[in-house]
């Protein structure tokens, strides 16, 4: 799967042990950022590429699931802010019907209607209130692992974390009205 060692084939090895087991998680995060599967794909694999060589390092980490996500996460911000200065814009949001169109066959059309209604309120939040909601509501980050992570205070992420809430709330209602009247 990864060739690009210049060193021992034990780097490999143990470059994959230590990963392997956190990509899907990555990968689900680097989705939530962006919005669109390439996208995601692109950044967990440019976070592989730039850690591929500190094997060594990694091994002395004690949480490794919370430092790679910092790293995605800072990952992703250099590249939203790199984005923002260039005249293209590369994270646009994927359309929701291809999200349905991968969407597992034994999903219920409510539970289809539900992801879809959550993904589009999620989309309308900043990326800071975004990233903090399927940080800690999706991929189950506790509030200690996010304080190491985003640095930032347990104190300002609790309220970060319910005006994020509050916001997503407010949408979700916004939408649910809006879908009642024109049902009508």
């Amino acid at each position: 799967m990864f060739s690009l060692f210049s060193k021992r084939r034990g780097d490999q090895s143990s470059f994959e042990e230590l990963v392997m087991p956190h990509v899907s998680g990555l990968y689900r995060q680097a989705y939530h950022y962006c919005g669109q599967q390439s996208d995601a794909e692109d950044l967990v694999q440019e976070l592989l590429l730039k850690l591929i060589h500190r094997v060594e390092e990694m091994e002395q980490v004690e949480k490794l699931r919370p430092w790679l996500a910092k790293a995605l996460y800072h990952l992703f911000i250099d590249r939203l802010r790199r984005d923002q200065r260039s005249p293209i814009d590369s994270f646009q949001p994927d359309q929701l019907e291809t999200m349905l169109a991968t969407a597992e066959s034994g999903h219920s059309s409510e539970r289809l209607v539900l992801v879809d209604n959550i993904e589009r309120a999620l989309q309308q939040l900043n990326h800071e209130q975004r990233m903090l909601v399927v940080m800690h509501d999706v991929e189950n980050y506790t509030l200690a692992e996010l304080e190491q992570i985003l640095d930032a205070p347990i104190g300002t992420l609790k309220s970060r974390l319910h005006r994020a809430r509050a916001k997503l709330r407010q949408i979700l209602t916004e939408d649910g009205t809006k879908s009642a009247s024109a049902a009508c």
